[in-house]
């Protein structure tokens, strides 16, 4: 396994900036995740470390050693795709096999066997190996294809939203089994999602890319209580983060079109304007609280509830544990966390 780092690539398509001036890097044995909305150019950025496309500038280094002149074969890399890229009128063992019979391998055909019977029992796709891929589910497809990644030991994985085509109960299996596996494996691993809960419950450090740039770089924690902007912010976090206008004056904070007010915390340095961000699960419903609004609406998830509150013309969602027994109309007093406020100037940029 490898370090890998991209230093400064730039990637245009034509008139297009597909990724401009992109850096970060991968630690040996790293789970890091690229998070991003579709078209921010998550895919472009594995296809260039893959070597499938070639930057304009920029150097991508494995072990520091520049690879920017080696073919896509000579990376060693494992790709798995979000389409299960499989051939379908071979066995699953064939399928498996298919890296290990390279000629440039040259391995023992026992050895072909003990390491697709390992990665098959792994994976729980054992009773398969005789199967025709064709007659596979989606989910056996997609542990198909991980498993012909793992069958050997590359430089990097690069997975391209792996779990995307998968209804959730399955995506959620697939997700476990794929953090247990890299972690026993130590694999290095440049995971691709625009889904901010795979990032959030994979990663050990997230990069976030919006439209070619790289806005942030830190672990879940970072990227959720720290976030560097407004749209790392509403990136992340289900239900999405409160967002308003807000001013000071006189040492109060006032959130714009309602009633709410704050006491303005130490050592702040914002703008008399300025975008405030409450998580909904720091807006707390309490009989004795200094907040008050109206309910206008309830979403009962089991686990928890969001309660839709308006204070004026906001409303502000709220999480709360378990099933609630606020109607809509009611009266709702709360509370707000305030050492866990978001301040934002009015560009987005965190303050």
């Amino acid at each position: 396994m490898s370090n890998v780092a991209l230093q400064h690539i730039t990637k245009r398509f034509k008139d297009t900036v597909a990724l401009d001036d992109v850096s970060f890097s991968i630690n040996d044995g790293e789970f890091f995740v690229l998070l991003g909305p579709t078209g921010a150019g998550k895919t472009t950025t594995l296809r260039v470390i893959a070597g499938l496309e070639r930057q304009d500038d920029g150097a991508v280094l494995f072990d520091e050693i520049n690879v920017n002149q080696y073919q896509p074969a000579e990376r060693d890399i494992a790709f798995v795709f979000q389409q299960y890229s499989l051939y379908p009128t071979k066995t699953v063992f064939d399928n498996l096999a298919f890296p290990l019979r390279s000629p440039l391998r040259k391995l023992p055909r026992n050895e072909i066997e003990d390491r697709v019977h390992e990665v098959a029992e792994k994976l729980r796709i054992t009773h398969l190996l005789d199967r025709k891929t064709a007659k596979l589910s989606g989910g056996e497809m997609q542990r198909v294809s991980i498993g012909r990644a793992i069958v050997r030991t590359p430089q990097i994985f690069l997975m391209d939203e792996p779990l995307s085509n998968l209804d959730a109960k399955l995506r959620e299996a697939l997700r476990i089994e794929l953090q247990h596996l890299q972690k026993t494996e130590g694999s290095t691993t440049l995971f691709v999602t625009h889904d901010q809960i795979e990032a959030l419950t994979m990663a050990d450090r997230i990069a976030v890319l919006q439209q070619g740039q790289i806005i942030q770089v830190g672990t879940p924690h970072d990227i959720y209580d720290r976030p560097a902007t407004t749209f790392v912010a509403q990136l992340v976090g289900v239900p999405q983060i409160n967002l308003m206008k807000a001013s000071r004056e006189n040492g109060t904070l006032s959130i714009h079109d309602s009633a709410v007010q704050l006491p303005i915390p130490d050592k702040l340095d914002v703008e008399s304007e300025f975008l405030l961000g409450i998580r909904p699960e720091d807006i707390r419903p309490a009989a004795d609280g200094d907040q008050h609004g109206e309910v206008v609406l309830t979403e009962p998830l089991g686990v928890e509830t969001v309660i839709h509150m308006r204070s004026g013309k906001q409303t502000l969602l709220s999480v709360v544990p378990g099933i609630t027994d606020y109607r809509i109309g009611d009266p709702v007093s709360f509370n707000i966390v305030q050492d866990r406020l978001h301040f934002f100037n009015l560009d987005g940029a965190r303050v």
